[in-house]
């Protein structure tokens, strides 16, 4: 597949100063690009160092300044090199058509350009839009529906009532729409509380391999348009995640938490029931939140400990620039009576 700068250029809204006709042939990383592929160029060290590739074209950002032929100026070349290579790595549909060893209710409506592959079972009165795709052995619960364009990858189990929006991708292995973890104490034992909710995913979110996502007690669990999870990642019962949040490896959500639009939660953390999490807010790797974080806050770390002295270290902890200060003054106060004692 061949592909002229300028074709690209008009993709990314871009700026080339080389010959229009120039062919590109794909992308790749810097290091790793030959002639007649694309790749781009944002960090300092790379900058310095364009001419190590050997790359036909380079992404960089707008300000920089060069005089090269091979430059696409852009306001972000990440962004650029991502809708580039997307054009060289088209994802691949299956002609449409239901697999004759699927398993397909009689009540289901289903779009006529659907594919469904072999081993799905599909239950009754489920909804599937046109052009989605249902990879092999994936299980859609009675009255599941599912977008336009929507891509299931093998194994997958979408629960009964679940609601799936348009675009969305599930990687292999996730399981939507499972029972939260709840239980009433009885003295010593455990009673299960029914969770008679559902799970509502909106348009253009990506789920990764083997996540869990529970369905509500009562209502939804809801994550909502543009959402983005990496693979092991939980979301429990009631949780509400805001649009275009971030949600990184072996993150674990408990339930009836709200978190905001735009957020970041980085890997291994965790975010404690009933809390929320701001608009804009980062939750760093490992972390583990107990309260809930505001708007365009960024935290870090965790650490156990008995909960006594960690509620006393909890009260601490946001005074310490003030006593670092304080034993700072102690100190010179310290040396100035040693100095008139000499």
């Amino acid at each position: 597949m061949t592909i002229t700068i300028q074709e690209i250029t008009e993709l990314v809204d871009g700026r080339f100063t080389g010959p229009e006709n120039l062919p590109i042939t794909g992308a790749a990383p810097f290091a790793q690009a030959a002639a007649g592929e694309i790749t781009y160029a944002v960090k300092p060290e790379l900058l310095r160092n364009l001419e190590s590739t050997h790359a036909s074209a380079v992404f960089v950002p707008s300000h920089y300044q060069d005089n090269s032929e091979r430059l696409v100026f852009v306001d972000n070349p990440e962004l650029a090199f991502a809708r580039t290579l997307s054009l060289f790595s088209p994802r691949h549909r299956p002609d449409p058509g239901i697999h004759p060893q699927a398993t397909v209710s009689r009540s289901a409506d289903i779009a006529g350009d659907v594919f469904i592959g072999p081993a799905v079972t599909i239950g009754d009165h489920v909804i599937i839009g046109r052009g989605s795709v249902l990879m092999g052995n994936s299980y859609l619960g009675d009255r599941v529906s599912i977008g336009e364009d929507a891509l299931v990858y093998p194994n997958t189990t979408i629960l009964a009532g679940c609601r799936i929006g348009n675009r969305v991708i599930i990687h292999a292995g996730t399981v939507i729409g499972s029972d939260g973890f709840g239980y009433a104490k009885d003295n010593d034992s455990y009673v299960k509380i029914p969770h008679t909710g559902i799970v509502q995913v909106g348009d253009d979110v990506e789920i990764g391999a083997g996540n869990t996502i529970d369905r509500a007690t009562f209502g939804k669990t809801w994550i909502k348009n543009g959402v983005k999870t990496d693979n092991l990642v939980h979301i429990a019962h009631n949780v509400v995640v805001g649009e275009n949040t971030i949600i990184i490896a072996q993150a674990g959500i408990a339930g009836s938490v709200r978190v905001g639009k735009n957020v970041i939660i980085a890997g291994q953390s965790g975010i404690s029931d009933h809390t929320s999490i701001g608009d804009n807010a980062v939750v760093g790797p490992q972390s583990g939140v107990a309260k809930s974080v505001p708007g365009g806050e960024v935290v870090f770390g965790s650490e156990a400990m008995p909960h006594k002295i960690w509620l006393r270290v909890q009260r601490i902890m946001p005074r310490l620039p003030e006593l670092k200060k304080k034993i700072a003054q102690l100190e010179k106060q310290l040396l100035r009576i040693e100095d008139e004692k000499r």
